[in-house]
């Protein structure tokens, strides 16, 4: 009888640790598919925040400098981030593509940005969701 109870009290334990591993792995999948869902969205998103941006540089209006504060605002609250690029920065290709390469005899201007051309984004867990377009001047 002593054994019996043993070994309901192990298979007990196996089965709630077992429970607890799959609501684990079950909790991360469902993070995992947000995560993927958002990006997803984003990704629809980010041209009409682009071609926003395009259009306000030529017509400077204040309306459209208020929707693209509250895209960008909307974005930063669902956990995506801009990536902060300038000229002069030094090429990084884990957040940067390379859209033009300029030629330069400056050794000091190699793998430097000449011009960003479009702004990359990042989600909160830092995954690359848009590389930043940009030029760089190379030897």
């Amino acid at each position: 009888m002593k054994k019996k109870t043993e070994d309901l009290k192990n298979q007990l334990a196996r089965a709630l640790a077992d429970y607890a591993n799959l609501k684990k792995r079950s909790d991360e999948e469902r993070g995992e598919m947000y995560k993927l869902a958002s990006i997803s969205f984003m990704l629809k998103i980010l041209p009409i925040i682009d071609n926003l941006k395009q259009a306000q540089s030529h017509v400077n209006d204040s309306g459209i400098a208020i929707i693209i504060g509250q895209l960008e605002t909307l974005a930063k609250e669902e956990g995506f981030e801009e990536i902060k690029i300038k000229v002069g920065d030094k090429f990084n290709e884990e957040t940067s593509e390379a859209i033009e390469v300029l030629e330069t005899n400056k050794e000091l201007d190699n793998n430097i940005i000449s011009e960003v051309v479009m702004s990359g984004w990042k989600y909160s867990d830092n995954t690359v969701v848009r590389h930043a377009r940009v030029k760089v001047f190379k030897i």
